[in-house]
């Protein structure tokens, strides 16, 4: 007697399994995001009563110095923002962002801006590459430098304040979507007064320097309610790039930028 044979399964029922499956990865992947927006929001909304004890950006500061250069030397002291002069408030604002008080977290408008310019930088730097590629050799062989586009962002403060809290300095799309998501979150939960209070208490300002009191003692000897309007113009122009400020706090582009923050705060208006 021969014996039966096995039943192979219906094509349409293999494919009806792969689409369930498909289906249940991507509500898991749903709900995992979901789960991690709830859970930004609720460390944001926490912060409305409880201020910040540290940063994503801080702590990866701290393991940095610890195995690059085995010691941490960390100055940081957080004030309310009472304690922290309007003048420096008036010149990171007018340095970082001037529409702070106006727009709702991401500046649209700057974003485009630095958009376009990037892409324009890139294509300088793609056709300067083509011409170096045509050009022999350098000594010895070795390739020649490859040219490296200058790539600007375009964040508000509120944005920055995102990416420090929250998440890692790497660029692409989806920490950038991220990024977006926690500036709302920010935005609508926290306000503007005490969102800048955050940001102030919490922004790098050299190796190991955070937060404007910080600075305040780091740089001109005196407490964050009392500097002059030139110390807090030169304070906010080294927030860009304040670990390359800090070796000489006393240059001549750093001073002739400060000039100019000057000029432009008595424009800004506090939120």
């Amino acid at each position: 007697m021969a014996k039966p044979s096995a039943k192979t399964p219906a094509k349409g029922g293999r494919a009806s399994g792969w689409r369930a499956h498909a289906w249940r990865l991507t509500a898991l992947l749903l709900i995992s995001v979901l789960s991690l927006q709830l859970y930004f929001v609720g460390r944001i909304a926490l912060m409305v009563v409880l201020d910040p004890q540290s940063t994503s950006f801080q702590r990866s500061e701290i393991w940095r110095l610890a195995t690059e250069q085995h010691r941490v030397d960390w100055s940081q002291q957080w004030v309310d923002d009472a304690a922290i002069s309007s003048h420096l408030k008036r010149a990171v604002i007018a340095s970082e962002d001037a529409g702070f008080a106006e727009h709702g977290g991401i500046d649209w408008a700057s974003v485009r801006a630095a958009w376009q310019k990037n892409q324009r930088a890139e294509a300088v730097a793609d056709a300067r590459n083509a011409r170096l590629a045509q050009r022999p050799a350098g000594p010895g062989g070795k390739p020649r430098p490859q040219a490296m586009a200058k790539v600007i962002g375009g964040s508000t403060i509120s944005q920055q304040l995102a990416k420090n809290l929250f998440l890692s300095g790497e660029r692409n799309i989806l920490r950038k979507a991220q990024e977006m998501v926690i500036t709302l979150a920010l935005e609508t939960l926290l306000g503007k007064q005490r969102l800048l209070e955050i940001y102030l208490n919490s922004v790098e300002w050299g190796e190991g320097v955070f937060g404007a009191q910080a600075a305040a003692r780091h740089y001109f000897r005196v407490d964050a309610a009392k500097l002059s309007p030139s110390a807090a113009a030169r304070l906010a122009v080294m927030l860009p790039a304040p670990k390359r400020f800090e070796k000489n706090p006393g240059s001549a582009y750093l001073g002739s930028r400060a000039e100019v923050i000057s000029a432009r705060m008595s424009a800004v208006a506090l939120p």
